[in-house]
């Protein structure tokens, strides 16, 4: 393929890239003629710089060999750019505050805008000192490059067949579908990233329901836990003066005990009281040891110490009868025990009927 092609393929793509399809294709015989003007002048009149020459500067590449390219300015000079281990390949940066970013030789491709720095060789060619370039010239180029190497490619292997109008028609036609097509692609991308950003969304607000109804119920549980219902009640009673405990009191407790190891989350609450038989200290020692003889039972029985609220003797306090009577009497001396469950703990299940053991 000879240079004058390969330039308006170039120079070509990079306008259906960078402005729209309808202007690439009003302007495409006026560019084609720049550029083949430019490749003539340049093979014919190659601008050459006095030996020792110093010079700076700015181009686009439109010509790139092993060790060397050809820049054209910007008023239309053609100049042949050498390349030596010494030449300084970086980044054209605009702030000021952090380096340079070097780079290789390789990746000055054609299209790209460079500003040259160095001294004219003795062949009129420039030897450049420094090469700078822009990020955003570099990735523009490198985009161009690499949809225009594939289509020189392709014309190549039908130069031989068809005229340069031909040529040039096909090319033309091929480059607007091909940019037509991507054009098509970009936008149904773009819309299924919209659709996935959506069900994305989506997703997330059903998250966060879902959360908030699962944190509702654990704060619920949580506050629950140190609200208490009773399960089971067992009153045993004992003789005047007494802190012993009969069969018929162990009976009981056997029931009590069997109940509250089918719970989740019990405590046995135990409370002792005396009748109003002798002095008040006296009541109240007695019915400590009372409540200390239930827990005893209780603690001989497997019941762990961690499940027994701390005892407590009331005395005289809290008749449940009359103390002036002999059967009133009997109902006061007793020890209450009670099985209670965290509601948070038992899942809020819903506590059956009590059974209440008593005298």
């Amino acid at each position: 393929m000879n240079k004058a092609t390969r330039i308006f393929v170039w120079v070509f793509a990079g306008m259906l890239l960078f402005g729209s399809a309808s202007f690439a294709q009003g302007a495409v015989q006026s560019t084609a003629q720049d550029v083949v003007q430019s490749t003539q002048d340049k093979s014919g009149s190659m601008t050459k710089l006095a030996a020792g020459q110093k010079v700076k500067m700015s181009g686009l590449i439109v010509e790139r060999n092993a060790d060397n390219f050809i820049l054209r300015t910007g008023s239309g000079e053609t100049v042949t750019v050498s390349l030596t281990s010494a030449t300084e390949i970086k980044e054209k940066k605009s702030n000021p505050f952090r380096g340079a970013r070097k780079f290789a030789s390789s990746d000055l491709v054609r299209g790209l805008a460079v500003e040259v720095e160095g001294l004219g060789d003795a062949s009129g060619a420039l030897a450049a000192r420094d090469v700078k370039f822009t990020q955003t010239e570099y990735k523009i180029a490198n985009s161009v490059e690499s949809r225009v190497t594939p289509v020189e490619s392709r014309l190549g292997e039908t130069e031989g067949r068809l005229t340069k109008s031909e040529q040039n028609a096909q090319h033309l036609s091929g480059q607007v579908e091909e940019l037509r097509e991507i054009s098509n692609a970009a936008r149904g991308g773009a819309k299924a990233a919209q659709d996935t950003a959506d069900s994305a969304v989506a997703g997330v607000s059903a998250a966060n329901e879902r959360i908030t109804s699962v944190d509702n119920t654990t704060n619920a549980r949580i506050t629950a836990v140190d609200e208490y219902e009773v399960k089971d009640t067992a009153m045993v009673h004992f003789k005047v003066g007494s802190a012993v405990l009969s069969e018929d009191a162990k009976n009981k407790l056997d029931g009590l005990i069997s109940q509250a190891q089918a719970q989740k989350g019990y405590v046995i609450e135990v409370t002792g009281f005396a009748s109003s038989d002798g002095n008040p200290s006296y009541n109240r020692n007695l019915s400590k040891r009372r409540a200390d003889a239930v827990v005893q039972y209780l603690a001989d029985q497997m019941i762990p110490l961690r499940r027994i609220v701390t005892p407590f003797g009331f005395g005289e306090q809290m008749p449940i009868a009359d103390n002036d009577t002999r059967t009133g009497r009997q109902e006061n001396r007793r020890v209450e025990v009670k099985i209670l469950t965290s509601k948070g703990l038992a899942n809020g299940q819903h506590p059956s009927a009590a059974a209440r053991i008593d005298k």
